[in-house]
């Protein structure tokens, strides 16, 4: 019998959801132009950094340098106006302004210390940041190509081997993150404007007046937008194997066990906002908000969990899409199926049972007052 009533407020609230046809066109429209946009335009690679070079030695040496410093592909040339240094920089006609004195390339063959000018524009710690090591890591290598001098400078020399992302692809790390951001925001969104417009128009009072309990409500209301949620997982899903290449890494069950279990957790959360606001309008703002800022700064989409301040490191562990974005990126990237992966899904259970307790203590409230 409970079952029976479960299933007919699924099929009534998927009827109700499908009736709505720009509600419909949004829910699945507006998820794949936020992957797009995402995942295009959003890049944590500095790139075509104005660099300026002073070539005072004019050798074979020096030119070689010049040439393996805009081979690294960071760096774009600026223009050269006889100023003054750091004139360029001053003017913000260049970010990185580099003088090679005379006498660089006899320095270095006769053993002694070739000294170079580096100015860096600090305004842009990250753009600093990666200027630095570009040119010390180019000048260790003109170094050690030219002159062969490497070896005898350092006692260690570090070969670095990349694994899971060999090609150092941004998609591989920007889009399964967006996934867990996109879902986190959408099927919440849509539940919680379904149950205010219900408040709004009064139609809540009728389920109220049924023979539904509140645990059947919720129950029923959470399954229909699990479902419109894995539709929207799938399709995005899709969009980022046709258009950026991301697929799935060894064993995809962990990804098909959890997104349902994130989605659960996500739901409860729109239902939360859903008791606790009066117009839909307030609920958009309340999920935009809550989920935007979680998604970003505390769920490890952009910044590593370890740069976190505390408290908000604390709390980082109570957003259950921090946990739906390690899963991506360990079934689309890594690949270390349940092994690495259990532990990721218990705790969006943990969690979604958490919020479901509150949503039935808020529903059972209002079942009471109203």
């Amino acid at each position: 019998m409970m079952i029976r009533r479960i299933r007919n407020q699924v099929f009534k609230e998927l009827q109700q959801f499908q009736r709505d046809r720009l509600g419909v066109a949004l829910a699945f429209i507006l998820p794949v132009i936020a992957l797009l946009i995402i995942g295009f335009a959003i890049r944590l690679e500095a790139k075509n950094i104005s660099l300026v070079v002073r070539d005072l030695d004019r050798t074979t040496l020096s030119r070689s340098y010049i040439e393996r410093l805009y081979a690294t592909n960071l760096f774009v040339p600026a223009k050269w106006q006889g100023m003054h240094f750091p004139d360029a920089i001053d003017r913000d006609t260049a970010q990185v302004q580099i003088t090679i004195p005379t006498g660089f390339a006899a320095d270095a063959a006769a053993g002694r210390t070739g000294k170079v000018q580096v100015i860096i524009d600090g305004s842009d710690t990250i753009n600093a940041r990666v200027s630095d090591l570009a040119v010390k890591g180019t000048t260790l290598a003109v170094v050690q190509e030219q002159l062969g001098q490497l070896s005898q400078t350092l006692g260690v020399v570090a070969q670095v081997r990349l694994w899971f992302n060999p090609g150092r692809q941004e998609s591989l790390f920007i889009v399964p993150g967006s996934y867990g951001v996109i879902l986190a925001i959408f099927p919440p969104l849509l539940i919680a404007i379904a149950l205010v417009r219900e408040k709004e128009q009064g139609t809540i009072l009728q389920l109220y007046a049924s023979s539904l309990s509140a645990f059947e409500l919720l129950i029923g209301k959470s399954l229909a937008y699990i479902a419109v949620g894995l539709g929207e997982a799938i399709i995005l899903f899709v969009v980022g194997f046709c258009l950026f290449g991301v697929r799935f890494i060894g064993d995809p069950t962990p990804l098909i066990v959890g997104t349902p279990v994130f989605m659960l957790a996500g739901v409860q959360l729109g239902l939360i906002i859903g008791i606790f606001t009066t117009t839909q309008s307030a609920a958009v703002q309340a999920i935009g908000t809550i989920k935007v800022l979680t998604g970003f700064l505390l769920a490890g989409f952009l910044f590593p969990l370890n740069s976190v301040p505390f408290p908000f490191s604390i709390a980082s562990y109570l957003v259950p899409v921090r946990y739906y974005i390690e899963l991506c990126r360990d079934v689309f990237v890594r690949g270390s199926g349940w092994f690495g992966t259990w532990e990721l899904i218990l705790a969006m259970l943990i969690l979604s049972m958490a919020e479901f307790a509150l949503v039935w203590w808020g529903m059972r409230r209002m079942q009471l007052s109203s």
